[in-house]
């Protein structure tokens, strides 16, 4: 674990995807900054809709995750005709799940709100938000396809620069729609879809025309056969990330049943957990782009060997973040809502937030690195588990009235138990780093 010498290269992947991901979560922060100075109701229906936004489109993240290490493995083996189909591939796929996503979220707008435990108070105004950032559905997959298929190139500078436009884009225009225009709520949403569409746009210009003859990308409609691999892997991360989504969706569900002074301090302390996290998953990015490349090219000695150092780079980033989260305590709820109430609700439960990033860390470079290896179905079973536990202890909150508190003690269980499913193969089944293809191993 102690080897240096594949750190430029982590370095070189990972520092773009720093920022890359850390865009995403800091445009959440920023909305959540902005809107919580239009009240407690504002930024309970923010914290509803991104629990439904959050399983809308992460149950679709396999147009990143499954096509990284596929376009990975492509290049690896010397295959640059398959890793351009590949492109066309995702982008299809994109463009229809998108729409679907978006008729969906349109039509049941609030069966969904009130599935999320969204009261009278809140209902409105959160009605009024997702109908109109669902108009940004098919961007936010053509964003996800776009960052895929870059990382598979072993370039994450370009998504780079597309998130900070994104961001920057954001950050202008949620004042100016929110206060300048007086649109409150609804300019936050409106903010958001136009700096997903300039995002989106830029991906597809890019691969599509620009760099179309760089990629070797066809313009032609994939048939089925084409797109069977993908959906393949899709379906077995649909089955990971579900397990994922529907227990941090219960999370908040549970949280909003709890009183919407609770369910606002969770938007803020989840959103602090997901921006510390997210910034860790840049190693889980460098995991995917070097180990697919490395077990293309038939090195599974030095896929481990980069995949040990991933390791301890991400449990020292997650005691980095311990630290600086732990020293500004005093500061950072405080910018994300101006009522008392939330910020001394939010206190209760930061010191979990923040004891939880380490493992966290390690829990986010074991995914790049299964997927990395393409070890999709096994991902997809050892999350079903640790979702199953961490769900039973929130089913116990409240009936033994455990609070806010009892909420985040179900997001540690969930953490630890990934942690142990996931150590358990990678330290005992896989000592050796076989090369793996679904369940299927070769020593």
């Amino acid at each position: 674990m102690l080897n240096r010498r594949f750190d430029r290269e982590i370095l070189a992947l990972a520092l773009p995807a720093l920022g890359t991901l850390a865009a995403d979560p800091l445009v959440t922060l920023v909305d959540t900054a902005f809107v919580g100075r239009l009240g407690r109701e504002a930024l309970a229906a923010l914290g509803v809709n991104a629990a439904v936004f959050s399983t809308s489109f992460f149950l679709f993240i396999f147009l990143a995750y499954g096509t990284t290490p596929m376009v990975g493995r492509a290049i690896g083996r010397g295959d640059p005709d398959a890793a351009g189909r590949l492109v066309t591939q995702a982008f299809f796929l994109a463009a229809a799940v998108g729409l679907a996503v978006f008729s969906v979220l349109e039509l049941f707008a609030l069966p969904l709100l009130t599935l999320m435990g969204a009261n009278e108070s809140v209902l409105g105004p959160a009605t009024t938000y997702l109908r109109i950032r669902a108009l940004a559905a098919p961007a936010v997959l053509f964003i996800t396809a776009g960052n895929g298929v870059f990382r598979g190139f072993q370039d994450t500078r370009t998504p780079f620069f597309i998130a900070l436009s994104v961001s920057l884009l954001n950050l202008i225009l949620d004042p100016l729609l929110i206060f300048g225009f007086g649109w409150g709520l609804a300019g936050a949403a409106w903010a958001t879809v136009a700096s997903q569409w300039l995002g989106a746009a830029g991906f597809v210009v890019l691969l599509l025309v620009v760099q179309r003859e760089r990629y070797r990308v066809p313009l032609v409609v994939p048939g089925f056969r084409e797109l069977a691999p993908l959906l393949r892997v899709g379906w077995e991360l649909a089955v990971r990330t579900l397990s994922l989504l529907l227990v941090t969706t219960f999370a908040t569900a549970v949280a909003a049943r709890v009183g919407v002074v609770e369910v606002a301090a969770h938007q803020v302390a989840f959103g602090l957990w997901l921006f510390m996290a997210l910034t860790v998953d840049a190693l889980a990015v460098a995991a995917q782009a070097l180990v697919a490349r490395y077990v293309g090219e038939g090195k599974p000695v030095r896929a481990r060997a980069v995949s040990d150092r991933l390791l301890l780079l991400g449990f020292v980033v997650g005691l980095a973040l311990l630290v600086g989260f732990y020293l500004f305590e005093g500061v950072l709820p405080g910018l994300f809502s101006d009522d008392p109430e939330v910020i001394w609700t939010l206190r209760r439960v930061y010191p979990l937030v923040v004891l939880l990033q380490p493992l966290t860390a390690v829990v986010f470079v074991f995914d790049g690195i299964f997927m990395g290896m393409e070890a999709f179905a096994f991902l997809a079973r050892a999350m079903a588990i640790s979702a199953a536990v961490a769900g039973a202890v929130l089913a116990l909150v409240l009936p033994l009235g455990w609070g806010l508190v009892g909420v985040w003690w179900g997001m540690v269980t969930l953490i630890v138990m990934r942690f142990l499913t996931l150590g358990w193969w990678y330290w005992g089944r896989g000592k050796r780093f076989a090369v793996v293809n679904g369940d299927r191993a070769a020593h």
